[in-house]
C-alpha cells in the first residue's frame, strides 16, 4: 500500500473516516457454548471460585500476578469485593455451563472508547478453566464482544515478559507480538518488563472463522481431544492470506 502524504510531503497514518469512538463494554452476561461470562459477584462467586482455585498443587499459578495466593475464603472475598466495585478494570467470572459453577476470572481493562482500544488482563485461570474448551470460549466470547458489540479497533494482551504460559497463550490465540516494554513496571518488589500482543479489526473476521471451527462440537472426538489446533487453524489461515 502506498504511503499517504499530506500537502507537506510529510507521510501520515491510513484514513479512519467517520471514526466516532467505540461503546463502554456493559454488564451483561455472555453465553457460548461451554461458559458464561459475567460480572464477578460476592454472594454468587466467591464461595465457587475459592474451591476452584484451591484445586491446585501449589502457588505458582499467582507468581505473574500482582495478588495471591489466597490462604482463606475470608481473603479471598475481599479481593473479590474490590474487583466486583471496579469499573476499570470490569472483571468477570468465568462460567463453566456443564455444572453452572465458576470456575476462573478475567477483566476487560484499560478501556479506551474514543480510540477503540481495550485490553484483556487479571487472566486467572483455575485448574479446572485450564486447557479446556471452556477457556477458549471465554475469550472467544469477548473478542466477539469487543469487536462485533462494541467497535473496538484494536484488542491488547499484556503479560511479564518472563511469563511463558501467558505468552504462549497469546500466541495460540491469534495475537500479533509486539515488542517489550523494558522496565514497565514494579510489583512484588520485583521488575517486570512487559510483553505486548494485539489483534487489529482487519484481522477479527478471519480469527473468528478460525475460533468458530474450533469451537464446533465435530472439531471433538469421542474422548474429547481436539481434532485440529486452534493455532494450526489460524497459521493455515494467515499463509493463505
Amino acid at each position: 500500500m502506498e504511503q499517504r502524504r499530506n500537502t507537506y510531503g510529510q507521510p501520515i497514518g491510513i484514513a479512519v473516516p467517520g471514526w466516532h469512538g467505540a461503546r463502554t463494554p456493559g454488564r451483561e452476561p455472555l453465553t457460548g457454548r461451554y461458559c458464561r461470562i459475567e460480572p464477578v459477584d460476592v454472594e454468587r462467586h466467591a464461595a465457587d471460585l475459592f474451591d476452584a482455585y484451591s484445586s491446585a498443587t501449589d502457588g505458582r499459578d499467582w507468581t505473574y500476578l500482582a495478588v495471591g495466593p489466597f490462604d482463606s475464603l475470608s481473603a479471598y472475598r475481599e479481593h473479590l469485593t474490590r474487583m466486583a466495585a471496579s469499573k476499570d478494570p470490569l472483571h468477570y467470572a468465568v462460567i463453566d455451563l456443564a455444572t453452572g459453577k465458576p470456575v476462573g476470572t478475567l477483566a476487560l481493562m484499560r478501556i479506551d472508547p474514543a480510540n477503540g482500544v481495550i485490553e484483556v488482563g487479571h487472566v486467572t485461570y483455575s485448574p479446572r478453566l485450564k486447557r479446556t474448551r471452556i477457556a477458549t470460549d471465554a475469550m472467544f466470547l469477548l473478542m466477539s464482544e469487543v469487536f462485533d458489540a462494541l467497535g473496538y479497533r484494536r484488542f491488547e494482551w499484556k503479560c511479564d515478559s518472563l511469563n511463558e504460559p501467558s505468552r504462549d497463550a497469546a500466541a495460540r490465540y491469534g495475537f500479533t507480538f509486539e515488542g517489550i516494554f523494558r522496565q514497565a513496571i514494579v510489583y512484588r518488589e520485583r521488575n517486570r518488563d512487559t510483553a505486548w500482543f494485539s489483534i487489529l479489526d482487519g484481522e477479527w473476521p478471519a480469527l473468528r472463522e478460525c475460533y468458530t471451527q474450533w469451537l464446533d462440537a465435530g472439531n471433538f472426538d469421542a474422548q474429547g481431544q481436539q481434532v485440529a489446533k486452534l493455532a494450526d487453524l489460524i497459521a493455515r489461515r494467515r499463509a493463505a492470506a
